[in-house]
């Protein structure tokens, strides 16, 4: 079992830059890929990125390419997530997740633990 926490969320402006961690609990982070979701208000989840164990396959909603940048450290627990040139839209409740499946985990129910999740709000 894992746990996770997310921090780093908050206000920024439009085109702006935020950068989210992800900590996780256990010694067994490394055997679990790695994603963020996030929730707009009045809207469903969606699949933002996702990071293989080793780290060295990172994966994007095709939205975001180039803009959002997924990494992590098994050193340290942690995965994180880059946030560039941000929207309004963009707005929402960011949540990372563990997976002890493989692959492009686009789909929420591929995940096993879930983080309480950061709010993120972007100011046009």
């Amino acid at each position: 079992q894992v746990q996770l926490v997310e921090s780093g969320g908050g206000l920024v402006q439009a085109g702006g830059s935020l950068k989210l961690s992800c900590a996780a609990s256990g010694r067994t982070f490394s055997t679990y890929a790695m994603g963020w979701f996030r929730q707009p208000p009045g809207k469903e989840r969606e699949f933002v990125a996702s990071i293989s164990r080793s780290g060295g396959i990172p994966y994007y909603a095709d939205s975001l390419k180039g803009r959002f940048t997924v990494s992590r450290d098994n050193a340290k627990n942690v995965v994180y997530l880059q946030m560039n040139s941000l929207k309004a839209e963009e707005t929402a409740v960011y949540y990372c997740a563990a997976s002890t499946g493989s692959a492009q985990l686009t789909s929420s129910t591929r995940y096993d633990y879930w983080g309480q999740g950061t709010q993120v709000t972007v100011s046009s």
